[in-house]
């Protein structure tokens, strides 16, 4: 769960759409109406392939220098972040139940304040996982 750039290689076609290509990820393509449509889809495909990698702990490659790409003539190289941690977020937001153990007390006092204890669990791990 991370934060990932990449190059892309955009190739415009005659009906002013862009095909994108991500060189370093086999299967990662994509393509857009107009360039910002292009790179808005080239965001997703990035986080949807990377989420897949994660998901399966696969290693994932290292981007290339945008240098060593070999391109066409009208193809550019176009840079590409995503985070997973808000793509997991978006589409990963099934509820699983876990067991845990607190003291006694802590069980009265948070019951008697009329706590939801799964919220309040989901809160503090998503605050620790900011601080993390």
């Amino acid at each position: 769960m991370a934060k990932y750039v990449y190059p892309a290689v955009f190739t415009p076609e005659e009906n002013g759409n862009y095909s994108i290509l991500f060189p370093d990820l086999d299967g990662c393509y994509t393509c857009g109406d107009s360039l910002e449509d292009g790179i808005e889809m080239a965001e997703d495909a990035l986080a949807l392939i990377l989420y897949g990698y994660e998901k399966d702990n696969k290693s994932i490659p290292a981007p290339s220098n945008h240098e060593t790409i070999a391109l066409k003539p009208g193809e550019f190289v176009n840079y590409i972040a995503c985070d997973t941690m808000i793509y997991r977020k978006m589409y990963n937001n099934k509820a699983v139940k876990k067991t845990l153990t607190i003291p006694e007390w802590l069980n009265e006092a948070a019951t008697a304040a009329g706590l939801n204890f799964s919220q309040v669990l989901q809160e503090a791990l998503i605050q620790k996982m900011q601080n993390h």
